[in-house]
């Protein structure tokens, strides 16, 4: 990857360093409320009078905003190019089947965000013999919530690791656009696939994703940007056409090991969350 690119990749997926978190029970560290407002304050303050556009995630109820930068929302999927897919722990969105806050977490992205809101029975919730998505962060169980990132954009590419995979030599300003789905992850080799759900084909000439659900209720779109933690005290510089679905389908968590263990995006385990933004003056509206 040369230069360039490589800056861009690393602005989109920065990660921020933060302080502040407190030692909790079973040993990992817990921010608190004031941890989470001081990141909040500076998110304000850094992005206060820069010209940043409208931010994310957010929560996909609340329509109001007072962003004043705009942009021309991106074409339909079908028209684009699926350059990366990826997912978070926890739905980094707020709203429809899940608006159960998981707590503040570290601080850092990981144990905070939002789960799925339904109730599942015990043989969904068994627990496995083996871990799923390992890292310095934990691993996924049965019940946890995912939230997932098919992301498109407009350059000629193909899918590929990181969302620098969105970005090319020609065209480094590219519209993006995020199809969002967050699943709540079972022990049931009868649920959904995730296999089948990330599998990638042309279709019309365009690389794509044609399994995205489409029974998980009409999709939120609005104007935002890239997400992820390293964002929690800077703004995101870009541009991004999101479409949020409000339902959480169920996904054999197997299935996501399986994945996981091999797929063309180098992804091995989930990634964190950035803090919901709330600061209107970063949010658009969501046009009804």
């Amino acid at each position: 990857m040369k230069t360039s690119h490589a800056t861009a990749a690393a602005l989109v997926c920065a990660c921020a360093i933060t302080s502040g978190a407190t030692a909790s029970e079973g040993g990992s560290a817990a921010a608190s409320n004031e941890v989470i407002a001081h990141q909040r304050q500076a998110l304000a303050e850094k992005t206060s009078g820069a010209g940043f556009g409208p931010q994310s995630p957010r929560d996909i109820g609340a329509v109001d905003g007072a962003n004043p930068r705009l942009f021309v929302a991106a074409p339909p999927r079908a028209h684009m190019n699926l350059c990366n897919i990826h997912f978070h722990e926890s739905a980094e969105h707020r709203g429809g089947e899940f608006t159960t806050y998981a707590g503040n977490g570290d601080g850092h992205g990981y144990g905070t965000g939002y789960k799925y809101n339904g109730a599942l029975t015990d043989a969904e919730l068994e627990p496995l013999d083996y871990k799923v998505g390992s890292s310095d962060h934990g691993d996924l169980e049965p019940g946890d919530t995912i939230e997932v990132h098919y992301v498109f954009t407009t350059a000629k590419v193909d899918p590929g690791p990181t969302l620098g995979s969105c970005l090319s030599e020609a065209v480094n300003n590219p519209q993006l656009r995020v199809e969002a789905q967050v699943y709540v992850l079972v022990n049931d080799d009868q649920a959904l696939d995730f296999v089948k759900l990330t599998r990638v084909g042309v279709v019309g000439g365009f690389h794509q994703a044609p399994n995205i659900p489409t029974d998980t209720g009409a999709p939120v779109q609005y104007a935002g940007s890239t997400t992820g933690p390293g964002y929690n005290e800077k703004g995101s510089p870009f541009q991004v056409t999101w479409s949020v679905r409000p339902k959480v389908a169920k996904v054999s968590i197997a299935s996501v090991d399986y994945w996981l263990s091999g797929n063309i995006f180098n992804e091995e385990y989930a990634h964190g969350v950035r803090n919901l933004v709330r600061n209107p003056d970063l949010l658009s509206v969501i046009e009804k």
